[in-house]
């Protein structure tokens, strides 16, 4: 299994409604991909001081349009 398709699949959880679930496999992986996804949780659930402590392990800038749209940009470029 490649390192996308966990992450892949805690999107399809949280925008399903499974934040714990989804939080848990982003948790699980230490990796700049998997700290972009974590940012995104941390967005949906309103916690936007943390969201971008991910963002910036992550590398990258906090998202400025809705929690689904960045959701499918994320799964568009883990895909």
């Amino acid at each position: 299994m490649t390192k996308a398709k966990p992450l892949l699949r805690a999107i399809r959880l949280a925008l399903d409604g499974d934040w714990e679930a989804a939080h848990q496999i982003a948790q699980a992986d230490p990796g700049a991909d998997a700290a972009w996804v974590h940012a995104w949780l941390h967005r949906i659930e309103g916690d936007d001081a943390n969201a971008g402590y991910w963002y910036r392990r992550a590398g990258r800038s906090p998202a400025q349009g809705s929690t689904a749209e960045e959701g499918a940009a994320i799964a568009r470029a883990l895909g």
